[in-house]
């Protein structure tokens, strides 16, 4: 399940978005238990400072370029209105402020209202490009945590500044540092020996 989840993502963002080509890492096992709560406990929140940011990926043995090139992938997609509200109600020294009216005419002050209503990440939210880090430039990252890998309210890392102008520039740099990022980040803490299985089915564990 694992291994056929990361080849659909990795099919997704090269053939259909347009991002780049690396060797997928094959033949990792699956776990026999599950857990989201550990799940999302290792996956960066969007309230994240920078500093959390830079410790979280390195409790992984994760770079701050690695960081840096990951965060790129937000070049895709959208997120949801309870991810940016506090951003764009109380963070106006760090955002734009005709990106700040348009979000909040997607998402209300009020808790609870919208919460499901969604903002692209970038300005070309279908298209694997370096847009993403031409607006963290502008200060228009939609969510406090891209914002802070450029300038962020902590003061940022001069690392992650020049590595974000950097991108915006060399989109080649760009693809060819997240394909590497890409392939450490799936080679992470793969389960040998008699840890994990190989699932006859796919959807749901192996009994003896």
């Amino acid at each position: 399940l694992v291994l056929i989840l990361t080849y659909i993502a990795y099919s997704s963002v090269r053939v259909q978005l347009g991002g780049p080509s690396y060797d997928l890492p094959l033949g990792r096992r699956d776990a026999r238990t599950a857990s989201q709560a550990a799940a999302n406990n290792s996956i960066p929140a969007p309230t994240f400072s920078l500093d959390r940011l830079v410790s979280s990926f390195a409790s992984h043995g994760l770079s701050i370029q690695d960081l840096v090139a990951l965060s790129g992938g937000h070049t895709l997609g959208f997120s949801r209105c309870t991810n940016f509200r506090d951003r764009i109600y109380n963070e106006t020294s760090t955002l734009d402020g005709a990106l700040a009216a348009s979000l909040r005419a997607v998402c209300p002050r009020p808790a609870g209202a919208g919460d499901d209503n969604l903002a692209p990440l970038d300005p070309t939210p279908a298209r694997f490009d370096g847009g993403y880090y031409g607006a963290l430039l502008r200060r228009r990252a939609v969510l406090h945590s891209d914002q802070q890998l450029f300038a962020g309210a902590g003061g940022g890392l001069g690392v992650t500044d020049a590595l974000v102008r950097f991108y915006a520039t060399n989109t080649d740099a760009f693809r060819r540092d997240f394909a590497d990022a890409m392939v450490r980040m799936a080679s992470l803490g793969p389960l040998t020996g008699s840890s994990g299985e190989i699932r006859y089915n796919c959807r749901k564990v192996n009994y003896s």
